[in-house]
């Protein structure tokens, strides 16, 4: 884990137990802090009362306190801890506040950060197996994979590549970022900002807090984005999907579709700024694998590719999903699996790309509704569960089809998260191989 002697005689409160938070728990004491720490699981604060002091900081006297550490998941803008943090002069900070604060203390070291509503885990892996390849040391965290707290501090030299979140950033104030990245802006998490424009806002002070000397790295397909280049105080790098070449994509496997040109133009550039070289970035753009769940191959079935984009949890992030895979000779070949909670109720990103899917398979919550505004456009089965609807593609897909679980909804209607609507429609697609026994 990061231990720094920054944190050394500080007191902190932790709010939250997950794993950022038990990483923070860790690193403080570690770093010599007294720390007190609240879930209301019970069983979340077993795992610390050895380590910390057990108790709700709403109802304790927080004053003297140098930070009251959140999860992102906290609503600053509904929850009561933010006025308490107010009332006593507290800064409620984030994991990677800390980090931020941690880094003096660790061996020379660069962090890229990356920012955007859309494709932000997918870039961020991209980025770090680039990095990799060019066998600099590095270290993955923030808004994917272990919490960058609780992963071994990178010797001199290394790079840090962090996802962020906007929660992330708003719990951030000294993060200065050797290269800051921002994908997109589209409308998003609104029920925690004042309108888009706060949203914009948020995503505006990952490159706020950049020093001059440093690089931002912005891709300028949407006006918001554009209009944050334009502010930048670090040496700017503008990229559009546009740059990429049609065939050079193509030899990318994980990498398909409009979407996945834009985080490879970044990625390029991200690498570029670093000062590796376009043999190694080329290299690293045709072996990268991609995420699961984030327009995953599963596997062919009687010659139909089964795809799982179940990240996919919008509208704006499944149309280039449906864009990926275009109609050949006029014939549209895409097999749509959408549905669940929906955030809106119409899909207007994804009409452009209505003649790539060939039928189209509606579920959970949001089924009906989404059965209805497609069937005027093309093949509609309500099958409302998950399992269902992939048994059903397995009969109508034709060799040389998609079948693409990208369902524009969250998940919570029917599964904990994304991840595990995602293994479901993995399962349910390896069943499709085993021979029927029955």
């Amino acid at each position: 884990m990061i231990v720094s002697p920054a944190f050394a005689g500080k007191t902190y409160a932790v709010l939250g137990l997950a794993r950022s938070g038990l990483a923070t728990v860790a690193t403080l004491v570690a770093s010599g802090a007294h720390v007190v720490a609240w879930d209301t699981r019970e069983e979340a604060q077993a795992l610390v009362a050895d380590k910390a002091e057990i108790a709700d900081p709403l109802t304790i006297d927080l004053a003297g306190f140098d930070g009251i550490v959140v999860s992102p998941g906290v609503p600053l803008n509904r929850h009561p801890i933010a006025e308490k943090a107010r009332e006593a002069g507290v800064p409620i900070i984030g994991d990677i506040e800390l980090f931020a604060l941690a880094r003096p203390s660790l061996p020379p070291h660069r962090v890229v950060g990356i920012t955007g509503t859309n494709g932000k885990s997918t870039t961020t892996a991209l980025i770090h197996h680039i990095i990799e390849s060019a066998g600099i040391a590095t270290r993955m965290g923030g808004n994917i994979g272990l919490p960058i707290l609780g992963q071994e501090p990178l010797p001199e030299g290394g790079i840090y590549v962090l996802e962020l979140s906007s929660y992330q950033i708003d719990l951030t104030y000294s993060l200065d970022c050797d290269v800051a990245v921002l994908l997109n802006i589209t409308p998003d998490h609104l029920d925690r900002y004042d309108g888009f424009d706060g949203y914009v806002g948020s995503k505006a002070r990952l490159f706020e807090m950049q020093s001059e000397g440093h690089d931002a790295v912005v891709a300028i397909d949407d006006e918001p984005s554009r209009a944050i280049a334009t502010q930048v105080s670090a040496r700017l790098h503008s990229v559009s999907a546009l740059d990429v070449d049609t065939a050079a994509q193509a030899l990318w496997p994980s990498l398909q579709g409009p979407h996945n040109a834009q985080n490879a133009a970044v990625a390029v550039a991200v690498g570029r700024a670093l000062g590796i070289t376009d043999a190694v970035i080329e290299s690293a753009l045709a072996t990268f694998s991609s995420l699961p769940h984030r327009m995953q191959r599963v596997t062919e079935v009687n010659g139909v590719l089964y795809v799982n984009d179940s990240k996919a949890t919008n509208a704006a992030s499944t149309a280039p999903a449906l864009a990926a895979y275009p109609a050949v000779e006029g014939k549209p070949r895409i097999h749509w699996i959408l549905g669940g909670v929906a955030k809106t109720d119409n899909l207007d990103e994804c009409v452009p790309y209505y003649g790539n899917v060939a039928h189209a398979y509606t579920m959970g919550e949001s089924g009906h509704m989404f059965a209805e505004l497609l069937r005027p456009h093309m093949e509609v089965d309500d099958s409302e569960m998950l399992l269902t609807a992939v048994r059903r593609t397995a009969r109508v897909a034709q060799p040389g089809d998609v079948v693409l679980l990208s369902p524009a909804c969250a998940s919570f209607d029917q599964f904990r998260d994304f991840e595990a609507r995602g293994d479901a429609f993995v399962a349910a697609v390896k069943a499709l191989e085993e021979p029927d026994n029955g």
